[in-house]
């Protein structure tokens, strides 16, 4: 079954013979840690000074990884994937708002997103940071419980107010909304507003997911938990299962003041964890609607093998697949191609401010053992394909 993703002429269709070659000269810097750093340190001295380095950025990881600057920009991505039956969730993936002024235009630009795709099928899903929302120190208080102040409760009553109003907007116009996970030190707050969210506007149907990380060793009980308490009962969860993309720093956290790591020792446990939280979902699928975020050929072919075994069909609406635009173009493709609800994350902002999550993408994929090598492979395997196919 793994071959069926090895079809690198369905995976690579949407790419010209230039993309292909930018792709693999950028995972080649990818795969190499040292030229990770290095790349970084010399992007962030260069944005820092204002060097003009930004056409350079934008015609390479840029372009590779974002749909463009602006919603409008990303339009021609977006029809070409979906002729591909493969549907798109913008994502405004500017970081690190520290003012009120910066929350309020993070809620309007995602009001406006919401507006934009509005009866487009698509792009069903609709996303956001929860920290573009309100301050990290407010989310880092109420996740450890520390006592607010008076201005401390009148700046988190906002931040509610933004989730209300983005989750609103997204129930009043039938598309459903991810809510990102981020670090632990602020994750119990997220969990909390998701609840929150989830008991408002997901008694009909599925409008609200959370992001359950599950290289996490007791994310299984947070499901668990979740279904088991009875002040929960009438909802229909949404739920979107990754593995996790903090996992150095989470670790270098917890060393530092001397707790256990909130993350599984090994890459086999966390797999095994996150093949637990699947299954834990497909036996409560009643409750349950799910998006599986992985790049991972052996989870997908995991739910594609209960849902054939649970005479589920593949476009059952309960079931989603979604991968990051730029990567795994082997599994996306292939699965819309069998006919499996498919999306990517498609980034758009301007290219400045989308430099810390392009660091961070590069970053992950250079932690994250065989996943570079693997899109290093199909890569070669299509540019070799076409080279004796002369197409």
């Amino acid at each position: 079954m793994n071959n069926i993703f090895s079809n690198t002429k369905e995976a690579f269709s949407l790419k010209s013979n230039f993309e292909l070659l930018r792709a693999q000269f950028l995972f080649n810097i990818i795969e190499n840690r040292t030229l990770v750093k290095l790349s970084t340190l010399l992007t962030n001295f260069a944005l820092k000074f204002y060097l003009p380095v930004t056409p350079i950025i934008k015609m390479t990881v840029f372009n590779h990884f974002c749909g463009g600057v602006s919603e409008l920009d990303c339009n021609p991505v977006i029809k070409k994937m979906y002729d591909k039956r493969v549907c798109s969730v913008l994502d405004f993936s500017t970081e690190a708002f520290n003012s009120e002024i910066e929350f309020d235009n993070c809620y309007d630009k995602k009001i406006s997103i919401i507006e934009f795709i509005k009866d487009r099928p698509e792009i069903p899903f609709a996303v956001f940071k929860p920290t573009c929302l309100g301050s990290l120190d407010l989310f880092k208080k109420k996740t450890i419980h520390e006592d607010l102040s008076y201005k401390d409760n009148i700046l988190w009553n906002r931040v509610i107010e933004r989730f209300k109003g983005v989750c609103q907007k997204a129930y009043d116009n039938d598309i459903k909304i991810l809510i990102d996970a981020e670090e632990v030190f602020v994750q119990k707050a997220i969990d909390d507003l998701a609840l929150l969210m989830m008991r408002k506007f997901n008694r009909e149907k599925p409008i609200v997911f959370n992001t359950v990380q599950m290289y996490r060793w007791d994310r299984l009980k947070y499901l668990s938990d979740l279904l088991n308490d009875k002040a929960n009962n009438g909802l229909i969860f949404g739920f979107k299962l990754v593995r996790g993309a903090y996992m150095e720093k989470e670790r270098l956290i917890a060393k530092s003041l001397n707790v256990k790591s909130p993350i599984c020792i090994t890459k086999n446990e966390t797999d095994s964890n996150f093949n637990s939280g699947l299954d834990f979902v497909f036996n409560n699928l009643d409750r349950i609607s799910l998006v599986c975020g992985s790049h991972n050929e052996n989870s997908v072919i995991k739910i594609m093998e209960i849902m054939k075994n649970k005479n589920l069909k593949v476009s059952d609406d309960k079931i989603w697949f979604g991968q990051l635009f730029g990567m795994s173009d082997n599994v996306t493709f292939n699965l819309a191609k069998m006919g499996y609800n498919t999306f990517k994350i498609l980034p758009f902002g301007p290219v400045r401010n989308l430099m810390p999550y392009l660091i961070r993408r590069a970053e992950e994929n250079t932690s994250v053992k065989g996943q570079t090598g693997r899109e290093l492979q199909l890569i070669l395997n299509e540019r070799r394909r076409r080279k004796e196919n002369n197409s």
